[in-house]
């Protein structure tokens, strides 16, 4: 790790802590790094502020790293790689109480950062910039990302966490460090940014957007970003993180509505709109039965085994129904299922003794053998579930 001095402008050696750092993320930015470390150096001279320019480095082979030096940037190397990562290293050897990061390829302006030291300054802990709000230059976006990736990502992640930011990505952005480091970020790629606005959100940190310019990149090379392999890991990192919109709200309406399905046919066909749904409807609203009540399970794994490891908050209200609905209860219904399911079955073989056990007519044998299977599944599910959430019990409590 590099140890170049921290600008103190207008304060003796040593006489004042750092109060902010410039974090750059880089790799192979040689082009437009020098632009972005002098506009970040004339800043903190300007204002006034104590702070220090870090570059954290991830690998680069263009001589980067020497230029950032040479201009009286920190620089930091981190190992693995990904935009993530890189940050991730970067904010861990901050010196500053407040970090301001943003790209190193000259988007951003680093002389226009007065507003977000001011929020930073007024107790927010996550200051975002808004390129919607304060302008995209021709150029600097492409369409696709402008009017469809950030805006789609971003509705998806407020819809979700109900988050106040409305610019997901942008680039430049100022958070306490503490605040920052006590989230334990994890996300190595680009879904980081994602990664640092969701967990920011729901751990209840005070937030708030500043208008901010998006200018075309200085550099001459295409950039690093791969729009549909990144936006992918965006839209994965919200699902995974939201469990509920990934498991719980697709197989809570796939449950109901098979079940519904199934109240209605199991009797005999229905007709609507002139449509004759029979034996065969029922057969795939039992499918869809038993595909919702495995997803709501995996609602619950997800929620337990994600909160134990620190990647998605403890749901207090599941937390508080397992306990009282637990490993006992949940095999006396599962069993109660399997024996229903076994009693429709017995009453199938019946069905079928009164035909001599030939060939079966009509469709009632039909309708009690779905009914009976959808029931012993059920029942092995729910037995199962309950164990294994048991299972993620002991290893909580050990």
């Amino acid at each position: 790790m590099d140890s170049a001095e921290p600008i103190r402008a207008g304060a003796a050696e040593g006489a004042a802590p750092l109060e902010l750092t410039i974090l750059m993320p880089c790799l192979n930015e040689a082009e437009t790094l020098g632009t972005c470390v002098r506009k970040a150096m004339g800043y903190l001279v300007r204002s006034g502020i104590v702070g220090e320019v870090l570059v954290a480095d991830n690998g680069s082979t263009d001589g980067s790293q020497e230029i950032a030096r040479s201009l009286g940037a920190r620089v930091v190397p981190v190992a693995e790689r990904g935009y993530g990562a890189a940050l991730i290293a970067g904010i861990a050897a901050a010196r500053g109480r407040f970090v301001i990061m943003g790209d190193s390829d000259d988007s951003y302006d680093f002389t226009a950062l007065d507003p977000f030291v001011a929020r930073l300054r007024e107790g927010y802990e996550l200051v975002m910039g808004n390129r919607f709000r304060g302008g995209i230059k021709p150029g600097a976006m492409p369409p696709l990302h402008r009017y469809l990736g950030n805006p789609v990502l971003s509705t998806i992640g407020r819809l979700f966490f109900h988050s106040p930011v409305k610019d997901f990505h942008c680039g430049l952005r100022g958070f306490d460090r503490d605040a920052m480091l006590a989230l334990d970020l994890r996300a190595p790629g680009m879904e980081f940014a994602s990664e640092m606005v969701v967990k920011a959100t729901v751990n209840g940190l005070r937030i708030t957007e500043v208008p901010t310019t998006l200018s075309p990149d200085g550099r001459s090379r295409p950039p690093h970003l791969r729009s549909w392999r990144d936006g992918w890991r965006h839209l994965r990192f919200l699902l995974v993180f939201c469990p509920r919109w990934l498991f719980l709200y697709p197989g809570a309406a796939l449950f109901l509505a098979g079940l519904a399905a199934m109240a209605v046919l199991l009797p005999g066909p229905a007709r609507l709109a002139g449509v004759t749904f029979d034996v065969h409807t029922l057969l795939y609203a039992a499918g869809a039965t038993v595909m919702g009540f495995q997803a709501v399970q995996f609602w619950v794994f997800s929620r337990i085994y994600g909160a134990q490891q620190g990647v998605v908050p403890e749901a207090k209200g599941l937390t508080a129904a397992l306990s009282r609905f637990g490993l006992e209860p949940a095999l006396v219904v599962a069993g109660l299922l399997v024996l229903g399911g076994l009693g429709l079955g017995v009453t199938t073989v019946a069905i079928w003794g009164g035909e001599r056990f030939g060939e079966l007519h009509g469709t009632a044998a039909m309708r009690l053998s779905i009914a009976s299977v959808t029931a012993m599944l059920l029942g092995l599910q729910l037995a199962f579930g309950a164990f294994f959430v048991a299972l993620l019990g002991m290893m909580r409590a050990r």
